[in-house]
């Protein structure tokens, strides 16, 4: 694979904010720098072949990825499982939680952000303002964006839910989804949120446990003319079926287009069925299947990490995916599933960057500690691990490896 060639600067003067990636490792086994300007990937050519600029970041020993994206998270309840009493949904409360949670999953490496938000009941469109305002306050750190999820639409209780599922969006929902299972008439409920998803040209997002194929495939039917994409998640059900009814509802939503945000970490704000998606069966029949945290220390997950690369571990280790796919399925798949442009590393595309220390995809998903996370071009996480060993005998004959610091030569 050719270097990619660098880009031209959209002005004469220079960007006092370019970054010199140095000596960093790509999957493909090249030792590069990469030249970041304006936000962008702006050059990338072998190790020493380029300019120096005023920041250099020196990544030897790190593997440099597309940085990866969380579609599935819930800002909202998040770092809520040890509150001694009631869970607060004050805006103050709720802003902090989810502020606090986005910077988390950072640090991990998740660039950009996708919360899903219950509005309704008691605290009405609160809780959207306050992730809002989270939204507002992470502005060149992390995108986030906020997916509206009413409890009811359908019948003389739902009136007042589609309502609301209107409002939130001319407040500044992106996204518009909710839970059909939990409504009386699942069918009428996806139909609203696809009404109004029409209406204002968003996306939709449904929690769903897909288990019921016929259900599944009403879905599939309406879903095949929404031009901004419907995402579906994290349908654990679906790999209670028997295998011939989920592969006939896989080929139904690969038909339509849908796709698939599974969890595999286990435990979601609004879900109570655990497990995860049939992943390599949704795959085959040519499903696009992303992969998202869930639950970030809630009661739904109690020690909910939010971590990206764990979830790709976790499809590796126990779905049986190669550990690239796994990657990709938190990466490129994820951003796809968000509507976010593709990120290579190549010149022309967006720095949204990690680099993990290590050598191989492989290795990153068995032991990413030390992280450096690139958004918009700048570096805005770091995290530093450093293993030890005591000075004994053993330990020095061996010449054993220590994390954070190069291996010694022969």
């Amino acid at each position: 694979m050719p270097d990619s060639q660098p880009q031209p600067p959209d002005g004469a003067t220079a960007d006092t904010t370019a970054l010199l990636l140095c000596g960093a490792r790509l999957t493909d086994g090249r030792t590069v720098d990469v030249r970041l300007s304006g936000g962008r990937i702006e050059a990338v050519g072998t190790a020493g072949s380029l300019t120096p600029h005023s920041t250099r970041v020196d990544l030897s020993g790190y593997l440099l990825l597309p940085a990866p994206a969380e579609p599935h998270a819930h800002g909202d309840t998040a770092l809520t499982a040890d509150s001694p009493g009631p869970v607060s949904y004050d805006t103050e409360d709720v802003q902090r939680r989810t502020t606090e949670a986005a910077l988390l999953q950072l640090g991990h490496g998740a660039t950009a952000l996708r919360s899903h938000v219950r509005i309704g009941d008691v605290q009405g469109l609160g809780p959207l303002e306050a992730v809002l305002q989270a939204r507002r306050s992470l502005r060149g750190l992390a995108d986030l964006s906020a997916v509206a999820v009413p409890r009811l639409l359908t019948g003389v209780a739902g009136a007042d839910g589609l309502a609301m599922l209107r409002d939130a969006v001319k407040m500044g929902a992106g996204v518009v989804g909710g839970c059909p299972d939990a409504d009386p008439d699942p069918t009428g409920y996806a139909e609203a949120v696809l009404e109004v998803a029409a209406e204002h040209g968003c996306p939709v997002d449904l929690h769903t446990h897909g288990d019921d194929p016929a259900r599944l495939a009403r879905l599939a039917a309406m879903a095949g003319g929404v031009r901004s994409g419907v995402v579906i998640g994290p349908c654990a059900g679906l790999a209670r079926l028997p295998r011939e009814v989920a592969s006939r509802a896989a080929n139904q939503l690969a038909a339509a287009g849908v796709t698939v945000v599974c969890v595999p970490q286990g435990g979601c704000g609004a879900m109570e069925l655990r497990g995860n998606a049939p992943v390599r069966l949704l795959r085959a029949a040519g499903v696009r299947v992303a992969a998202g945290s869930g639950a970030l220390r809630d009661v739904s997950n109690p020690v909910g990490r939010g971590d990206p690369l764990e979830a790709a571990y976790l499809l590796a280790s126990q779905g049986g995916m190669r550990a690239k796919d796994a990657y990709g399925s938190v990466a490129g798949a994820a951003r796809e599933a968000m509507g976010l442009p593709e990120v290579r590393v190549e010149a022309g595309f967006p720095a949204e960057l990690l680099a993990v220390r290590g050598e191989r995809i492989s290795g990153v998903l068995s032991l990413a500690y030390s992280r450096i996370v690139i958004h918009r071009g700048r570096v805005v996480a770091r995290t530093s691990a450093v293993r030890e060993y005591c000075d004994s005998a053993v330990a020095v004959a061996l010449e054993l490896p220590r994390q954070g610091r190069p291996d010694p030569g022969p």
